[in-house]
């Protein structure tokens, strides 16, 4: 099968990240995935949110709100902030889920992190991006916050990134764009930890249920494509 990228079946897309694209954030990241940009900030509160202090609950909280920009697709779509999809507040659970599984909240102390995801221009895989480049932002901030004196131990336990595999003319392919997203008979994403562990996985058969051999070959498809991400995560932090 021939991609419509002409991308073999097991290639991502480019990717690069950014850094300190935003001078008043704590950490910033502008992920590029092919056509999918997404600028990721996250922004330190020295304050637990409330539902944590009404509780009396020790340690800190990491959270995500992803939304796409009017014209981040072919056709202009309404602000989020006016009237927020069902689809966007899903996402930004799914982001905030991602980054909880590899920060200590105790050894955060009692901050907050938010990371925002403003997809800039969308080719599909944005939530993928979000948790890709968040992470490289969720990083920063933690260094910001260990600079300054306001934690003394790092809170990040590994990294972690997304990244969707599918099934197009009955085959396996990794890191789907826009048009092949449309197309494909099954798609998924699969959130994973350095470690090789996966955090999440959602998997839909678009066209006719799949087999759990489908989906452990999808796992190995991805567990090699969040790796490659991983180790750029890591050369942009170092």
């Amino acid at each position: 099968m021939i991609r419509p990228s002409l991308r073999k079946f097991d290639q991502m897309r480019p990717v690069s990240m950014e850094t300190a694209i935003n001078k008043w954030a704590e950490g910033s990241c502008l992920i590029k995935m092919g056509g999918t940009h997404v600028l990721c900030t996250a922004s330190v509160d020295f304050n637990q949110p409330t539902w944590k202090r009404m509780q009396n609950k020790t340690g800190g909280w990491v959270t995500a709100e992803y939304s796409m920009l009017p014209r981040a697709v072919g056709v202009r779509k309404g602000r989020e902030s006016i009237a927020k999809d069902n689809r966007s507040a899903e996402i930004s659970r799914l982001i905030g889920r991602a980054f909880r599984s590899v920060v200590d909240l105790e050894r955060l102390g009692k901050h907050t992190i938010t990371i925002d995801c403003d997809v800039i221009q969308a080719d599909g895989g944005t939530r993928c991006a979000a948790i890709t480049g968040g992470f490289v932002a969720l990083s920063m901030a933690v260094q910001w916050l260990l600079r300054d004196g306001r934690i003394h131990e790092n809170p990040i336990m590994d990294n972690v990134a997304a990244v969707s595999v599918g099934v197009r003319d009955g085959e396996l392919i990794l890191d789907l764009d826009f048009e092949e997203d449309c197309g494909a008979e099954m798609d998924a994403n699969f959130v994973i930890a350095g470690n090789g562990k996966f955090v999440e996985i959602q998997a839909t058969g678009e066209q006719h249920p799949f087999s759990s051999e489908q989906i452990i070959k999808m796992m190995e498809l991805a567990g090699a494509g969040c790796k490659k991400l991983i180790d750029l995560q890591n050369q942009i932090l170092e």
